[in-house]
């Protein structure tokens, strides 16, 4: 394989040279494993019933950490109060069950979960402080308005996404990448977020942290110590860290250890604070232009178009994490683009039933198959139908959603990790003696975190709210601030010109390996981890 091609250097070289007429014996490295080996449950063999439906709760829980926040912040900013909160979290959970079960049959077919974006944020706040909104001075009236214009932005964005998809252009794109190229890529996917990790956590400390402690010391070192038939700790850690500190979370807000302190602590750490629970109706099942007729403007849908671009980096590199903890092969290019295409339709119906943002592919979920071991597709389907009854009987979902957001953070800084050191994995079909691989590995990590860095501090500092910066501004931020994005494109740009010029160099970067797995017919393995059902095989057939 492409890591030992190229190791030391030869005896005359003078580095490294050393006894050349020596036949020494070299230990053997690790053997490259094209299909990851330990997964109990891989894409096609589903877990028993009892044990997938709460693998599948599981999964529920990990959705509602970004399900609560992205509305919670947005909404205020339109508007909105608690009721108008609660209809958006409802419908962006109905949503993202309705595109997870879309993803699962139609798309990709990976055990991926479809929730809402950050990577629309910048475009959707620029609608929000729009000039001509600022008119209404009903709240009411506002939140509608600014609603219908970030529904039109949407819809616009799902016909761009699922035409990139549907029409192979994003095939074309992905077909491109080596296995050293998509080491930046998933690496960055999972450590995109880290804003979002443990500086949530710190918001409310005292519960945040002890639920990072909780979570390590169950998945990891409490199955050291007590032995099972069965995987049981590391296989349910987050529902067990979920209820323990929540129910620390809950005696501390019964014994009033924040009934003095700040508006802000309060909301991060008390448990009745979230005002789902009262302003959710018990029965709501969410329709299109619930909130009126969509209007359009050109330069928010060509910022959206690329926010939706933006959230396709970040969704295929979680598709390759995905298909690593499924124990699957490398999805191929085609597969890829029909699963973008189907998350343009995700997009669409965020954008027909008013969700204030698009959908994307779960890091937090796929990492969770990583700490489960279990990457069946069935229980991903489980996952979305409590989505959907969630969102549905209002009232249950409420009752999940008032879990702190600090301990839903907590266990995105364990998880998201895990997404990371599945691009680390692919490490193993390149050849790390090469100074070209080198070169490019840490040129495009640094500069995955540093530009987005800079814009990162360009949008906060305060620039912004002293200018109109318009829709081509929104457009340059939302594709630079992406960690993600970034690296992929330092890398795919690096690897292409630097990387292909003779058969060595393809080695060395692993696109000898990679080369079977660049059509979907040319392993036969396809057909098992991705081929649609056969009904559909010719409605839908592979692109």
């Amino acid at each position: 394989m492409a890591q030992n091609s190229g190791g030391g250097g030869g005896g005359n070289s003078g580095c490294g040279g050393g006894g050349a007429n020596k036949k020494v014996e070299e230990p053997q490295a690790h053997p490259v494993k094209e299909q990851l080996p330990g997964i109990q449950y891989c894409i096609n063999s589903p877990p028993p019933w009892p044990e997938a439906l709460v693998l599948g709760f599981q999964h529920y829980l990990l959705t509602l950490g970004i399900t609560v926040l992205i509305p919670s912040m947005i909404v205020p900013q339109m508007g909105g109060g608690n009721a108008e909160k609660a209809t958006v979290i409802q419908t962006l959970l109905f949503v993202s069950g309705l595109s997870t079960l879309l993803q699962s049959f139609f798309g990709t077919r990976l055990p991926t979960v479809a929730v809402g974006s950050y990577a629309y944020l910048i475009p959707v706040t620029s609608i929000i402080q729009a000039t001509r909104y600022k008119s209404y001075l009903d709240p009411y009236e506002r939140f509608v308005w600014t609603m219908r214009g970030i529904q039109g932005a949407l819809i616009i964005a799902a016909c761009f996404q699922s035409v990139m998809g549907f029409l192979g252009l994003w095939r074309n794109a992905v077909r491109f990448l080596s296995p050293l190229s998509v080491v930046p890529y998933v690496t960055f996917t999972g450590l995109g977020l880290y804003h979002l990790g443990f500086p949530m956590v710190a918001k409310c400390v005292e519960i945040g942290l002890p639920a990072i402690i909780v979570m390590v010391f169950i998945s990891q070192f409490l199955p050291r110590y007590i032995e099972s038939k069965r995987p049981i700790y590391d296989r349910f850690a987050v529902l067990f860290s979920v209820a323990i500190t929540w129910l620390f979370a809950q005696l501390l807000t019964s014994a009033s250890v924040y009934k003095h302190k700040p508006e802000n602590t309060q909301i991060s750490c008390r448990t009745d604070r979230v005002g789902l629970l009262s302003s959710a109706p018990w029965i709501y099942i969410p329709y299109p232009f619930q909130w009126g007729s969509p209007t359009f403007n050109p330069g928010e849908a060509f910022a959206m178009m690329a926010a939706s671009l933006v959230s396709l980096f970040e969704s295929t590199g979680t598709f390759f994490a995905a298909a690593r903890y499924g124990s699957a092969t490398p999805v191929p290019p085609s597969v890829i683009s029909r699963g973008a295409g189907w998350l343009g339709i995700g997009v669409l119906l965020n954008g027909l039933l008013g969700s204030v943002t698009g959908t994307t592919a779960s890091v937090e979920n796929t990492g969770l198959l990583a700490l489960t071991r279990v990457g069946s597709r069935r229980v991903i389907q489980i996952s979305a139908g409590f989505m959907i009854f969630f969102s549905i009987f209002g009232k249950f979902g409420a009752f999940f959603a008032s879990v702190p957001l600090p301990i839903l953070a907590a266990l995105s800084c364990v998880l998201s990790g895990c997404v990371s050191s599945a691009g680390l994995g692919f490490l193993q079909f390149c050849n790390l003696n090469s100074f070209r691989t080198k070169f490019i590995l840490g040129f495009s990590f640094f500069m995955g975190i540093s530009v987005p860095q800079y814009f990162r501090e360009y949008y906060h500092g305060g620039w912004r709210s002293a200018h109109n910066p318009g829709w081509l501004n929104d457009i340059v931020t939302v594709m630079f601030m992406s960690h993600t994005t970034v690296a992929a494109l330092v890398a795919l740009f690096l690897d292409v010109t630097l990387c292909r010029e003779n058969d060595e160099t393809r080695k060395d970067s692993g696109l000898k390996w990679w080369e079977k797995f660049s059509l979907y017919k040319s392993d036969v393995r396809n057909d098992e981890f991705y081929a649609l059902p056969c009904s559909l095989n010719k409605l839908f057939p592979a692109l």
